[in-house]
């Protein structure tokens, strides 16, 4: 029993009052026609402060304004929602597949493939110069087709803008903040974010004089044919290589494997890994097959193919503003030319981890180890002094001489192979470093022919360089002499 009133005498002395300060309430007033106009939309979002103020930035530029939809595109669309059939790699009638995010990677590598001929039925191929809009889950992701994509199927979850002329201009157009603003303002969807092609009729983009949209559009055009001869360089380097090795499809290593999927193993080449994926009968015939055809199989943690493997270790992130500190990319962004959806990572707090771990240099091979497993990327110019995260491993090259052969053995179907067959986890699927450094790596008989791949594969590396030069020229005289002109 507690003597007199003791509890209540220990907290007489009062609390300090504590004032939180709120953020000012955001607010506009919306006309009953604006409401009618954007579809009858009554969410707060359609008329975003931002996105209204980057709309009146777009009427009072120095060359006025147009509509997306019949100022500069003739029209907007997507496929309509199908169930998919999906077939083989193998199927003779087969084509590669890719949705919104796919379609952003410079050679995309498709995971899923349909008929040519259900692709047709559906209006799934893009022409030459049409611009594409992701309009489902991530929305405003922008890709311009090229050669390259007009070869693949792409999802009902991507817009396809058509124009007679000025495609580049409008790619350019849709990049910019102003535009993107408007574009989220969009959206609908309480679960999945969602835009439909009527909704870019409300669109605004500046209406620059032709001579500004033509230099804008064959820089964005020459952009992208540069990316295409780098594939075209990227698939020679990998033809000399098969060329050279003897190499079958990889679906005939593939079939190596019994009807039912048992094999045996001996215990000598357990390794320690009792999970089957790691034994998988496919993994054994490459390797057999490298032994016979190649000088030599070494490893890509031989000094003479590799100085480092690097796997950063996991750390909290500090992230700031652009212009504040370092670009910072993922493991999806590998892909891309100019990522998008980038970070900046705090120089201040990071200064030491960046230097020794997450920094990239050109030249480097970078290969996802978390997640998806055995995406493979060769590191430009461009990027060179970005960082990235911790689901990506860095393979630094013993030298200029082995950078490109070794990146286009890994990033070929054999080397994803024996990449993948180290990935272990129940939930996240990963691989660490020193998986990376066993990885068997041929060394080619004819030294001629391996220096021939390692070329090719730095000049277009090179080509991409250039590629993402002009896009930026591109970019840059977007925002001067068009948006912020006087």
């Amino acid at each position: 029993m507690v003597a007199g009133n003791l509890a209540r005498k220990m907290n007489t002395t009062p609390e300090p009052e504590v004032h939180i300060s709120e953020s000012p309430v955001k607010w506009c007033s919306v006309s009953l026609s604006d409401m009618v106009s954007r579809g009858k939309r009554l969410e707060a979002g359609s008329f975003d402060i931002e996105a209204k103020a980057a709309e009146k930035a777009i009427i009072d530029c120095k060359y006025g304004c147009v509509k997306l939809i019949g100022g500069i595109a003739e029209r907007a669309f997507h496929a309509p929602r199908f169930k998919r059939s999906y077939v083989t790699k193998t199927h003779p009638d087969s084509v590669g597949f890719l949705g919104s995010s796919e379609m952003l990677d410079i050679k995309p590598v498709p995971v899923k493939f349909i008929t040519k001929e259900q692709a047709q039925a559906l209006n799934l191929f893009a022409k030459p110069g049409d611009v594409l809009l992701s309009c489902s889950g991530t929305i405003g992701n922008i890709g311009f087709v090229s050669r390259t994509l007009s070869s693949f199927a792409l999802s009902q979850h991507i817009i396809k803008i058509e124009c007679s002329s000025y495609s580049g201009y409008l790619y350019a157009c849709l990049k910019h903040p102003y535009i993107q603003a408007q574009l989220q303002a969009l959206i609908y969807g309480a679960v999945i974010p969602e835009i439909e092609p009527e909704h870019l009729n409300n669109v605004l983009i500046p209406d620059a004089p032709a001579r500004l949209k033509q230099r804008i559009s064959s820089l964005v055009e020459q952009s992208y044919i540069l990316r295409d001869e780098s594939n075209e360089l990227i698939d020679r380097a990998t033809d000399l290589m098969v060329a050279e090795l003897h190499l079958p499809a990889i679906h005939e290593f593939q079939k190596v494997s019994t009807p039912v999927s048992t094999f045996d193993v001996k215990l000598s080449n357990v390794n320690l890994r009792l999970d089957a994926s790691y034994h998988i009968p496919a993994v054994d015939a490459i390797v057999a097959h490298l032994k016979e055809n190649a000088a030599e199989v070494t490893t890509v943690g031989d000094s003479r193919i590799s100085r480092s493997v690097i796997l950063p270790g996991r750390f909290k992130r500090v992230y700031v503003e652009e212009g504040y500190g370092r670009i910072f990319i993922g493991g999806k962004q590998l892909g891309e030319l100019d990522p998008s959806n980038k970070k900046y990572l705090s120089n201040v707090h990071h200064g030491n981890r960046i230097a020794q771990q997450l920094e990239l240099k050109e030249n480097m091979t970078l290969i996802t180890c978390s997640g998806t497993i055995g995406k493979v990327a060769l590191v430009g110019k461009h990027w060179d002094g970005w960082t990235a995260n911790q689901h990506i491993i860095r393979v630094v090259p013993a030298n200029k001489d082995v950078a490109g052969y070794l990146y286009i053995f890994l990033a070929s179907d054999y080397g994803r192979t024996l990449i993948t067959r180290y990935t272990y986890g129940s939930v996240v699927d990963e691989i660490d470093d020193d998986h990376i450094r066993k990885i068997p790596i041929p060394l080619l008989g004819n030294q001629d022919v391996q220096q021939q791949i390692n070329s090719l594969a730095l000049e277009s590396n090179a080509k991409r360089y250039e590629a993402y030069k002009l896009e930026q020229a591109a970019l840059r005289i977007m925002n001067e002499e068009v948006i912020f002109a006087k």
